[in-house]
């Protein structure tokens, strides 16, 4: 009789555990948290299932948007109108291997924002997210009045009717870029820009790119490190010291009970064939075709690994926007010959709108619901 009670014990141990996994909700965001408290990651929903890996499937019911109807969207990123002939890289939709992403619900990302104040902060892929983002919310809504403007680097999307404003800070570098005597200087240790920044809800910041330009699309003459100039450095060493002077800013500035904080983490650019295996190729140039998530696995990204590792050493939580794995799978997804600068300029790092972004912020609105 004693087995026999320990074994229907058992039995309903297992039975409401296995109950308790049916029945959770499958999107329950589960962040990993370091010693200190700050967020690793926050791509992951599930106990084994993260958003960031999964394959690209063909939905009928995409894009989100017709760029048409979203007449504030850059020319550089519509390359409907810029004259692109096909169509498949608009019907493709994320999906994670072990779970489902919500689908995005403008209207309830607008209430849940009302009265608050939303900032991409960083490059021109920054610029991309955020007009994507505009888009996704003035479909949700086509009735609601917007406003935009835009004073010097900073450009403000409002909703009135609800009160959001979106933001976008452009600043390649998060760190400061000063004009000196000696010419342009690259300060990896200040941040006086970010006085911008406080008091926003919600900030996602981004910086990469503009770390690997070199001769006249190199912003700075020289960088300084401490009380050192220097002409040239290591980028990636160049990048983390950058990063930290960031989370530095986080830590002594943020308050995590009125901001959240998210980065955007590192898209991907798609200007060598060879890294998918195309000896034949050179570029993004007419790829029509996202690889396949099951078959296709890139290495790490290198700056990746730095901002896992900057990410991971700051105290307040910080949510990492983990687009690297899934971009990467997106040769498919980029401008091309149909961006602003047609066959003259050959864009593989720009996404097109409708597209790869709008996923960006789909795992933004999930984690954000889910908090």
């Amino acid at each position: 009789m004693g087995s026999l009670a320990i074994s229907i014990t058992q039995i309903l141990v297992l039975f409401l555990l296995l109950m308790n996994e049916a029945n959770g909700d499958g999107h329950n965001h589960h962040e990993h948290f370091n010693k200190a408290g700050g967020i690793i990651s926050a791509n992951t929903t599930t106990e084994g299932c993260d958003f960031s890996q999964g394959n690209w499937v063909y939905d009928p019911s995409y894009p989100l948007y017709d760029t048409s109807s979203c007449p504030f969207v850059e020319k550089e990123f519509d390359c409907i109108r810029n004259g692109r002939p096909d169509k498949l890289y608009l019907k493709l939709r994320w999906q994670p291997f072990a779970c489902n992403l919500p689908r995005f619900n403008g209207r309830d990302f607008l209430r849940r924002f009302r009265g608050k104040s939303i900032m991409f902060v960083g490059d021109s892929l920054s610029l991309n997210q955020w007009q994507s983002l505009t888009c996704m919310l003035h479909t949700a809504d086509p009735q609601a009045q917007y406003e935009s403007v835009r004073v010097g680097g900073l450009s403000i999307f409002t909703f009135p009717a609800y009160n959001v404003k979106v933001m976008f800070s452009r600043n390649a570098f998060l760190v400061d870029i000063i004009s000196t005597s000696a010419g342009r200087v690259l300060q990896l240790n200040s941040l006086q820009t970010g006085k911008l920044w406080k008091n926003v809800d919600l900030l996602i910041f981004n910086t990469w790119h503009w770390w690997l330009h070199t001769g006249r699309k190199q912003p700075w003459d020289f960088i300084q490190d401490g009380q050192i100039l220097y002409k040239d450095m290591d980028r990636l060493v160049a990048y983390e010291k950058a990063l930290n002077t960031w989370a530095k800013w986080v830590d002594t500035n943020v308050d995590p009970t009125k901001t959240r904080i998210f980065f955007q983490g590192v898209s991907p650019d798609h200007n060598n064939a060879t890294e998918w295996g195309d000896l034949s190729g050179k570029s993004c140039a007419r790829q029509a075709r996202a690889l396949d998530g099951l078959s296709y696995r890139a290495g790490p990204h290198p700056a990746e690994l730095v901002v896992e590792k900057v990410v991971r050493s700051i105290s307040k939580p910080v949510s990492l926007l983990n687009v690297t794995a899934l971009s990467q799978l997106r040769k498919d997804g980029h401008p091309s010959f149909y961006g602003h600068g047609g066959h003259r300029d050959m864009d593989c790092s720009h996404w097109c709108l409708a597209g790869v972004p709008d996923t960006w912020n789909i795992l933004l609105y999930a984690l954000i619901s889910q908090s």
